[in-house]
């Protein structure tokens, strides 16, 4: 199988390594893996660490899938520009999913089509992976079933489904933990309480990352504004509301678990 992902960042590499380790171990011993980049040095290293290949941007090869691991903010252009390399199967990990999933129905509409939105950072895989099927075939169930090989989780959903839930899975839990650490103060060794000490773990694991690609998530799920608006009304909120909103946020979590 002749695969490129277009993106060689922290996704794009372990969608290509990942599912190139399974098909290999399943026997598939014909495993082309090559990555492109708007940054060639990168894919160049990516391709070297991970044993594939280099190609760029603008090669007019063909390959029997195609993975677009770009930036949310391109991934509409990515998918137009690059589908035409995919002579079987087009599969996206960009993080969003429905202009990608329109996108690629859009352009290659007789081509096996899935996006996939894995919910975790790489260091940290395997995990659930959200993936929406539009059209899969022979190529894409062979990169499904390597992604579950590798023990990760497939959740099937919509792309309205999915990009609702990232507006508080993502957007909302992203600024509510940023908003914490910016409003933190010091606290002198032995006075911290273990909710404090888990919500500084959290942010210590966000603030660690890459800040564009927040600020992307930021940009295209809303989920912020309700944050900021639920801590004005704790913060105004005298004894009698506060109660009230405490235990509506208690309902909240129960319906959620519920769910």
């Amino acid at each position: 199988m002749k695969l490129l992902v277009v993106g060689a960042g922290e996704m794009g590499r372990w969608f290509g390594e990942v599912v190139t380790r399974e098909l290999e171990a399943d026997g598939l011993d014909d495993v082309d893996l090559a990555f492109a980049d708007a940054d060639s040095g990168v894919a160049e290293a990516t391709a070297d660490e991970v044993a594939g290949r280099f190609v760029p941007l603008s090669t007019a090869e063909r390959f029997d899938a195609v993975c677009v691991a770009v930036p949310i903010s391109v991934a509409d252009e990515a998918i137009r520009t690059h589908a035409e390399k995919a002579e079987r199967a087009l599969v996206d990990v960009t993080g969003q999913m429905a202009e990608p999933v329109a996108a690629m129905a859009e352009v290659a509409p007789e081509r096996e089509r899935v996006s996939l939105h894995p919910l975790f950072a790489a260091a940290n895989a395997p995990g659930n992976v959200a993936m929406v099927a539009d059209q899969t075939g022979p190529v894409t169930d062979r990169l499904l079933d390597a992604l579950r090989a590798a023990g990760n989780d497939l959740v099937e959903t919509t792309p309205e489904e999915h990009d609702d839930a990232m507006a508080t899975v993502q957007a909302g839990a992203h600024a509510a933990v940023l908003a914490f650490a910016l409003a933190a103060g010091d606290v002198p060794e032995g006075l911290t309480t273990p909710v404090f000490e888990d919500l500084t773990a959290v942010a210590e694991q966000v603030v660690g990352n890459e800040p564009r690609v927040y600020a992307e998530i930021q940009e295209t799920f809303d989920g912020a504004d309700e944050v900021a608006a639920a801590a004005r009304r704790l913060a105004e909120a005298d004894e009698e509301t506060f109660a009230q909103l405490y235990r509506e946020a208690g309902k909240s979590l129960q319906t959620e678990a519920d769910e």
